[in-house]
């Protein structure tokens, strides 16, 4: 493929996900990660790309979408009831890995009564408890996502590879028979090894992820254990997960706050 076309299809990859790892980008141009590596280069010398540590993000994301501030706003009187519920779920003293998703957020901000050990990769949830003496929390390293609010790259998987905890409390971008999906390849890797640094795994769900199908395969719903959800959930959804043997709490709606 001409370099003209890999640069191409790679700034057309990046429009859509804003931000890849080199890994990623190679395989979507098949590629070697060095000749991708040039690539990006030069499409940084163009200003519509900037190098980050093991990757490559927009400069210019046409969309909010993956704004945390945005994203905060959907489905918020579900997400506050998840948030609620699935902190009842947790025990005192736990450690408690918690992904950057929106919901967790609001999981995140019921825990403290529960003086949990966390580890996160979410700079609101980090932030949320920077002056809190109950809660201990561990922050993984990784490159700095303004957009997502987020930490990500090698680094950060790295760091949960080497964790292990309790529980870890999970969001994605849907949920189907086939299993849990999300909307970028980068974070797909570091939910990988959250699951796996965990003795039990909850994702939690709002009724509009249920039925729906992200980007990227993230995992089959057998390493899944309990799904917190809302209401508003339709009962076939419902039947489907429990006949997979996947647990599900059901949030009943409260008035955001």
């Amino acid at each position: 493929m001409p370099p003209e076309e890999r640069q191409r299809r790679i700034e057309e990859y990046l429009q859509q996900v804003e931000f890849a790892s080199l890994d990623e980008l190679s395989e979507r141009v098949d590629a070697s990660t060095s000749t991708v590596r040039r690539d990006v280069q030069v499409l940084e010398s163009r200003g519509s790309v900037k190098r980050t540590h093991g990757g490559a993000r927009l400069v210019n994301p046409k969309s909010d979408e993956f704004a945390f501030a945005a994203r905060d706003t959907h489905q918020l009187g579900e997400k506050e009831a998840i948030g609620r519920a699935c902190a009842e779920l947790l025990q005192a003293n736990q450690s408690v890995i918690l992904d950057a998703g929106t919901t967790i957020y609001h999981v995140a901000r019921y825990l403290e009564a529960k003086a949990p050990q966390i580890i996160t990769n979410s700079l609101p949830i980090a932030n949320l408890f920077a002056s809190n003496n109950r809660v201990e929390v561990v922050v993984s390293g990784g490159v700095i996502y303004p957009r997502l609010g987020v930490l990500v790259g090698p680094l950060a998987v790295e760091s949960f590879s080497r964790m292990h905890a309790d529980v870890a409390v999970m969001s994605s971008g849907g949920i189907t028979a086939d299993g849990i999906t999300n909307s970028h390849g980068l974070l797909i890797e570091i939910q990988r090894a959250m699951i796996h640094a965990a003795r039990k795994v909850i994702f939690c769900l709002d009724h509009t992820k249920l039925g729906r199908q992200s980007m990227s395969q993230l995992c089959a719903l057998d390493v899944v254990d309990v799904v917190v959800t809302d209401a508003q959930a339709s009962p076939e959804h419902l039947e489907m997960l429990r006949s997979h043997g996947v647990e599900v709490v059901l949030a009943a709606r409260t008035e955001a706050t």
